[in-house]
């Protein structure tokens, strides 16, 4: 379904986004004074100007924008009031020198249609060029408009709110008509605005609005500026600045603040779970502390929610932007690390072998759980049974797996989480907790950091979008400061483009974008590192089984909305029961050797439930059950992660199966996996069905579906600038006081999934670069 979709589930979000509101500048082509805001990550601009707030007849019924844009963008709509449904929404594309406009209004998240009322007529000062296109149009009636179903609606316009916008980089199906269906947005946010600051004279909006130019008095935001100097740094210093709330962040952050050292801790997003001030609920959870992140049984559908706002906007992989991170939207699969995840084998140093001292270190905070309901007790568990079942014929032994966390050959158990107390915990309910207690810590949300601000090799500070914590949104470091880059394998990356660290064809996107490139530094300063290179995530494929003895939740397709009454009740009484778990009910391992020598392990996973497939067989979506196979450690194959022109993360190489070997190994493990399914009496395999042949099946698999998104290696760890981005103290080679701790600096795909692998090696980097001369 073509749709234009924002998530207005944000919006009691926006007030607190400090980072994200208007101000005031003047469109130096046409002199109009606009209020608005230049989105960073896109280089989108919006700005809205009205006439007198005490307007009368039909001048209160309008406004004068602008949208200016990038060419990159195909399409690009604005929502002044902030939400899709029953809202006045305008859209605008290039077409042959011109713009192609309309006035549109959604009620339901389907393709807008036309609204009848507002009259848009497009001004002198709008133009296509090379490198951009500019939009300024007078919009009648558009203050207040008419619903489909009756009444009407209308923006606040001597008060403030929240204007949203969306853009896509797909052109449009038919750019010559304004009423041409098109494709879901890419890319959408929101700001904060002051619609009562927004008004002018009669006099000056009339002259606009009637094509006329100048008269505007404000200055130009500063984020249009296209000067390439520097800017002052006199906000309050900090000695850490730690960029990002994930996994490694949260460590890094908790174990910084240890030393007594002033830091400062920054996430993009807002709270998750409901002790760090998360809201969002279902009706069921109304009454009680417990949002969406919190509840483990909720973990599905992180997927199919249709007000999906944890996730990062300008970043084409899933990842989450809030606090916590991945941690707090995935299975939470903790697994213990074993050795071989440090080894000299997976790519790390020898300085990072002896892991145990730091692996406690992650335990004793998290120890994990394969019983997470509070009774003690597991639940629907049928999947488990099976999973056994299936793999006993091929020599499989039953174990507590965290408690061999060495032995991973033929070795099947529990599934073990990183839930506490019958809730989703991780970092967020452990090392967060304690370190925001510390009063040398300061946390801030909402805090989008675009760059590190440096001289040379030395990293003066970090600058973000949020002047509130310094001058145009610099924060900087005490003279012997430093900043610990933690977020995540692709926003790390971007960062480090958007500071002139990296390869030289990522380093001309920043240069071209029309707000980024002021903030490189000169181009003699540019520091070549295969940043974005050498990226690993686990090659998956699916199959999917039928039994009727599984109960798959309804295949969770209610758990959010309406879960099973005894399921509820049972879970807010005492967090236990089903809801106490997330959907996987078995995990396995075994060891192959590769034929070029080596190991290459294979992890399985079985769940409730199945997805995304077609069949030959009828079958009950009750009881579904999915055995996901993965490759994981000694993985050969490897991709690249980089920017598009508007700056947004994506893989541009996708890791999966680009080694020969890991494709034999994983049609291997498929063929050895369901070579028993005959032993098990009522357990049908209905993907591959019986019109394809397994082999056939894992050929024609869909390569870019396989992605498990569990990303490492884009700022990856090594001995030398010439094939690594960070060295064994997880400095940034040719820097003296920048950092990574994230999933992008492992050097190696660990053995399981891989949050509990990445806390561990952020004990062990943390420790060294409290360690290491020089620092604060």
């Amino acid at each position: 379904m073509k749709s234009l979709r924002v998530a207005i589930g944000l919006l009691p979000f926006v007030g607190k986004v400090l980072a994200q509101s208007a101000s005031a500048y003047v469109d130096p082509d046409n002199g109009i004074s606009f209020v608005g805001s230049t989105e960073l990550a896109t280089g989108l601009t919006y700005g809205y100007v009205f006439p007198p707030a005490d307007s009368t007849g039909s001048l209160a019924d309008e406004f004068i924008g602008e949208i200016v844009s990038p060419i990159a963008t195909k399409w690009a709509g604005t929502s002044p009031i902030g939400s899709m449904l029953q809202a006045l929404l305008l859209v605008a594309w290039p077409y042959d020198g011109q713009i192609i406009s309309s006035a549109r209004i959604a009620t339901d998240y389907v393709l807008p249609t036309a609204l009848s009322g507002p009259v848009l007529t497009t001004l002198p000062s709008s133009k296509v060029n090379s490198t951009h296109w500019k939009w300024v149009y007078r919009c009648q009636n558009c203050v207040t408009w008419n619903l489909p179903g009756g009444g009407n609606r209308s923006l606040p316009i001597t008060g403030s709110g929240a204007t949203a916008w969306a853009r896509s980089g797909v052109a449009v199906d038919t750019p010559s008509d304004p009423a041409s269906t098109f494709l879901e947005h890419d890319t959408f946010g929101f700001f904060g605005i002051d619609w009562s600051s927004a008004h002018v004279s009669a006099a000056l909006y009339n002259n606009w609005a009637a094509g006329g130019t100048g008269g505007g008095t404000t200055t130009a935001p500063p984020t249009t500026t296209t000067t390439t100097t520097q800017p002052t740094v006199s906000a309050t210093p900090y000695d850490y600045i730690v960029v990002g709330a994930g996994a490694g962040g949260l460590v890094a952050a908790d174990r910084l603040s240890e030393t007594g050292k002033k830091v400062l801790l920054l996430e993009r997003g807002g709270p998750s779970v409901g002790e760090t001030g998360g809201t969002y609920q279902s009706t069921w959870l109304e009454g009680t502390n417990y949002t969406k992140f919190d509840v483990p049984g909720l973990f599905e559908t992180m997927f199919t929610d249709s007000n999906p706002f944890w996730w990062c906007k300008d970043i084409t992989s899933f990842a989450g932007c809030l606090l916590g991170g991945g941690t707090a939207i995935n299975g939470a699969l903790y697994w213990v690390p074993p050795d071989s995840d440090f080894s000299a084998t997976n790519g790390y140093p020898a300085s990072w072998t002896n892991h145990t001292k730091y692996t406690n270190k992650l335990v004793a905070r998290i120890p994990g759980t394969d019983h997470p309901s509070t009774d003690g007790k597991r639940y629907s568990m049928q999947v488990f049974d099976l999973t056994t079942k299936l793999l006993k014929d091929q020599g499989y032994t039953n174990i507590t797996i965290n408690s061999n966390p060495n032995w991973k050959d033929h070795v099947v158990g529990y599934p073990a989480y990183s839930f506490i107390d019958g809730k989703r915990a991780g970092p967020i309910t452990t090392y967060f907790k304690t370190a925001v207690a510390r009063p040398n810590l300061t946390y801030k949300q909402y805090v989008y950091v675009e760059n590190v601000i440096r001289n040379g090799a030395q990293i003066t500070g970090v600058k973000t979008n949020d002047t509130s914590l310094g001058p145009n949104g610099v924060i900087p470091l005490t003279s012997k400061g430093r900043v610990v880059l933690s977020a995540g394998a692709f926003g790390t990356p971007r960062i480090l483009f958007r500071s002139g660290i990296g390869p030289q064809d990522m380093i001309d996107l920043v240069e071209s974008h029309p707000t980024a490139g002021a903030q490189l530094p000169s181009a003699d300063q540019y520091i070549d590192l295969p940043v974005g290179y050498n990226v690993m995530d686990n090659p998956s494929i699916n199959l999917v089984f039928n039994h009727p003895d599984v109960d798959s939740i309804d295949n969770w397709s209610q758990v959010w909305d309406n879960p099973r009454a005894a399921d509820a009740a049972q879970y807010l009484s005492s967090r236990s029961g089903l809801l106490a778990q997330s959907s996987t009910r078995a995990n396995f391992w075994r060891a192959y050797s590769a034929p070029d020598n080596g190991t290459i392990w294979m992890q399985g996973t079985a769940r409730a439930g199945g997805c995304c497939f077609t069949s030959a067989y009828s079958y009950n979506t009750s009881q579904l059950m999915t055995i996901t196979l993965y490759l994981s450690t000694g993985v050969r194959s490897r991709g690249r992660i980089g920017i598009d022109a508007a700056l947004s993360a994506n893989p541009i190489t996708d890791p999966w199966l680009t080694s020969s070997v890991d494709k034999a190994i994983l049609l291997q493990a498929v063929l050895d996996t369901v070579s028993t399914v005959s032993t098990v009496p009522g357990l049908t395999m209905i993907s591959p069905d019986n019109t394809t042949t397994v082999t056939d099946f894992v050929n024609n698999y869909d390569v870019t579906s396989m992605g498990s998104n569990h990303w490492i290696g884009s700022a990856i760890m090594g001995s030398s600038s010439s094939d690594s981005v960070v060295d064994e103290n997880v400095k940034v080679w040719n820097t003296n006081n920048l950092f990574v701790i994230d999933a992008s600096f492992l050097p190696g795909l660990p053995m399981g999934n891989p949050h509990g692998t990445i806390m561990a090696a952020a004990e062990q980097a943390v420790a060294k670069v409290i360690a290491l001369a020089g620092g604060p």
